[in-house]
C-alpha cells in the first residue's frame, strides 16, 4: 500500500510515471461496499484509485489501479489533499464515490470546492444532513406521515431518569460523527430503569448528553429488516430494488448484513418513494426499515447516502448499482431498470456465525434449513470472487489484526470494556 504526502514522490510534479489518461473512479472509504464498486467499475476497464486510512479490504482487489492511505477524512486537511492529489496526479474529471459516513459528510460539506475537480456522486449536505442526523431523519418522516419508531431525545440524565416509557428500549448516537463502542455498535438495550441509566450515563460520557436517542426495541430479528435501494435523479429512480436483510451480525442488533435476499414488498417501496420524491433526492441510496407486527407498520430506522455493505447484490439482480452512478456522474443515459426477485448475496464467514447464534437462542433444525437454503443460486458472495480472490483470503487476517489491535489499543489507555448488551428473548 502506498502512502501519499506533500513531500512524498507521488506527490511531486508528474513524479508517480506516466498516468492512465482515461477518466476513472476515486473510490474512499468503506470495506465491502467499496469492494463492490471497485469491481464493479474495474471489470468494465474504467481505471479504479482506492484511498482509505483505516480498513484495507478493498485495496487488496486486483481491479485497484492505485492503493492508498491517507489522514482520513476528519483530518483539518482531507480536502485539500484530495484536491492536491488529483492535480497532481491528472485525476481532473474522475468520479469520487465515498463509501462512508465521515466521507460522505467531508464531500458534502466541500462539495463546491470538490465538484470543480471531481465528478461527484455524493449528495449536497441540504440532503446529508437530514439523513446522517436521526432526530432530523425521524422528524422529517413525521412530516409526510411515514412511520418511525417511538423515540426520545433526552436533554440530561434527570430527562432519562424522569421518562415515562415501555421497556426494553434501545440507546443509539444521533450522529455517527466519532468512532467509540458506542457509535460502532448498532445499539445498546436496556430491560429496565436501573440498566438504561447505567448505559446513559456510559454513552453520554463518549458522546455528550444531548446526542443519544432512545427508541422502542421492535420485535424481531432480520427477517423483519427490509431496504429499498436506489440510484435516484431528482426524486425519481432510475434503477431499484427492494430486498429483506434476513440475518445480519451479531443476531440482536447487526452491525453488518449477513444474508440479503430481493423480495418483492410494494409498502416499503411505497414509503421509500415517497421519502426520496421529497428529498429530489439523486444518487446512490439505501432506506431501511424495520416490520412491527405490533401494529403492523413498516417503521423508517435509517437512510445511507452511499454505497451500501451489500450493494454487490444488485448486479446478480440485473442493477450494476455502482456502473449506473459512474454513467450518471458522467453524464451518459441511464436507462430505467429494476432488480429482478431471488437474488441473494451471503458474507459467509459473518453469516455461519450468525446462524450458530441463532442455534444457540433456540433455532433448531430450521435455522440449519434456512441457512443450507441460502446457497441457492443466483448468489454472489461479499468477499470471494472467481476474478478476484484475494481479498477473501485476506479477510481473516485482517479481521483479527484489527480486533487485537482494539484490544491492545484499550488496554494502553486503560479503557473499560462495554457490558454485554443481554440478547433479546423476543
Amino acid at each position: 500500500m502506498q502512502q501519499f504526502g506533500p513531500t512524498t514522490p507521488g506527490f511531486g510534479s508528474g513524479a508517480t510515471g506516466a498516468p492512465n489518461p482515461a477518466v476513472g473512479a476515486l473510490v474512499i472509504g468503506g470495506a465491502h461496499g467499496s469492494l463492490a464498486v471497485v469491481r464493479s467499475l474495474g471489470r468494465q476497464g474504467i481505471p479504479v484509485w482506492y484511498l482509505t486510512h483505516d480498513h484495507p479490504l478493498t485495496g487488496h482487489s486486483h481491479y485497484v489501479d492505485n492503493n492508498l492511505t491517507w489522514a482520513g477524512p476528519d483530518d483539518p486537511g482531507a480536502t485539500e489533499y484530495l484536491l492536491r492529489l488529483a492535480a497532481h496526479n491528472r485525476l481532473h474529471g474522475w468520479t469520487l464515490f465515498t463509501c462512508g459516513d465521515a466521507e460522505v459528510r467531508l464531500v458534502a460539506q466541500n462539495r463546491a470546492a470538490l465538484s470543480a475537480t471531481y465528478r461527484l456522486t455524493t449528495p449536497s449536505m441540504d440532503i446529508v444532513r437530514w439523513t446522517a442526523d436521526k432526530r432530523l431523519t425521524h422528524q422529517y418522516a413525521a412530516q409526510l406521515g411515514l412511520d418511525s419508531p417511538w423515540s426520545y431525545y433526552p436533554k440530561d440524565r434527570r430527562d432519562v431518569a424522569q421518562l415515562d416509557c415501555r421497556f426494553p428500549v434501545i440507546l443509539k448516537p444521533t450522529v455517527r460523527e466519532v468512532r467509540n463502542r458506542f457509535t460502532q455498535e448498532k445499539a445498546w438495550r436496556a430491560d429496565d430503569r436501573d440498566m438504561l441509566l447505567a448505559r446513559y450515563d456510559e454513552a453520554a460520557a463518549l458522546v455528550g448528553e444531548r446526542a443519544i436517542v432512545l427508541q422502542e426495541l421492535i420485535p424481531g430479528g432480520g427477517e423483519r429488516q427490509f431496504s429499498y435501494a436506489a440510484l435516484c435523479d431528482r426524486g425519481e429512480p432510475v434503477a431499484a430494488l427492494t430486498a429483506r436483510r434476513t440475518r445480519q451480525f451479531p443476531i440482536d442488533f447487526g452491525y453488518t448484513s449477513t444474508f440479503v435476499e430481493t423480495i418483492e414488498q410494494s409498502e416499503v417501496e411505497a414509503a421509500a418513494r415517497r421519502l426520496l420524491h421529497a428529498f429530489s433526492y439523486t444518487g446512490l441510496v439505501e432506506v431501511e426499515f424495520k416490520y412491527d407486527a405490533r401494529d403492523g407498520r413498516y417503521k423508517l430506522l435509517d437512510i445511507n447516502a452511499r454505497p451500501w455493505t451489500w450493494i454487490g447484490l444488485g448486479a446478480i439482480a440485473g442493477v450494476d448499482f455502482p456502473l449506473l452512478a459512474w454513467r450518471q456522474a458522467n453524464g451518459e443515459p441511464v436507462m430505467p431498470v429494476r432488480g429482478a426477485v431471488g437474488a441473494r448475496w451471503i458474507h459467509v464467514t459473518r453469516d455461519f456465525v450468525a446462524t450458530c447464534q441463532e442455534l444457540l437462542a433456540g433455532g433448531g433444525f430450521a435455522a440449519l434449513a434456512h441457512y443450507a437454503n441460502s446457497f441457492r443460486k443466483p448468489l454472489t458472495f461479499a468477499t470471494f470472487a472467481v476474478d478476484d480472490p484475494v481479498p477473501a483470503l485476506v479477510e481473516l487476517p485482517i479481521v483479527a489484526g484489527r480486533v487485537l489491535a482494539r484490544k491492545l489499543s484499550s488496554f494502553r489507555h486503560g479503557a473499560v470494556k462495554a457490558p454485554t448488551v443481554p440478547r433479546p428473548t423476543i
